[in-house]
């Protein structure tokens, strides 16, 4: 403890709940449903803003089932983002979802450190390339050449929206404060 009172011990507290989580109701609650989908925190949270949170759902949804380019792959350069931004909450969704998508375990436990990893083939290698250079910048002519040898124009449009979305997910959870489902309690939200 420092000498004065009013002077924090960190001044970059992030723990306490800044959002209520909101149920979904009426034609968001059905539209969720009718996705398949659950009322997870990330929308209760932006359930704050209706409109923007049915945006924010056309936006992901979208990424998720509009693409050509593999699913699997997407979920890998998600995980990718979830590790690089440090998301629990990212993590903790797409984990089941890498799952679901045919994405192996090893790839996944290996997705921290796939520069080092003969787990990810050339096409795997040249989309997580992409995703970190989205997510440190820039994106360099030697990043665009790889992903040009293995994905056509159309395919690297949807890799760079779905780098530039998930780069934004973790910053929003952040700044929201969204907590990982069940570890609401421990951070102040009802």
């Amino acid at each position: 403890m420092n000498g004065w009172p009013d002077v924090p011990e960190v001044p970059w507290s992030a723990e306490r709940a800044v959002l209520s989580l909101q149920p979904l109701e009426g034609d968001l609650a059905r539209r969720v449903d009718g996705l398949g989908a659950r009322q997870v925190n990330l929308y209760r949270s932006l359930a704050h803003t209706p409109d923007l949170l049915d945006a924010w759902i056309d936006w992901a949804w979208a990424l998720r089932e509009q693409c050509t380019t593999p699913r699997s792959l997407r979920e890998l350069m998600i995980l990718r983002t979830a590790v690089v931004m440090r998301s629990a909450y990212e993590w903790h969704q797409h984990v089941a979802m890498a799952e679901t998508a045919g994405v192996p375990r090893e790839k996944v436990l290996a997705v921290a450190a796939w520069q080092t990893s003969d787990l990810f083939e050339e096409a795997e290698r040249a989309a997580l390339m992409l995703t970190d250079a989205m997510l440190t910048g820039p994106v360099t002519d030697a990043v665009h050449d790889q992903i040009a040898v293995h994905f056509s124009e159309s395919e690297r449009v949807e890799l760079v929206l779905t780098a530039g979305f998930y780069a934004m997910v973790p910053r929003v959870l952040d700044a929201c404060r969204v907590p990982v489902e069940g570890a609401e309690t421990e951070h102040g939200f009802d």
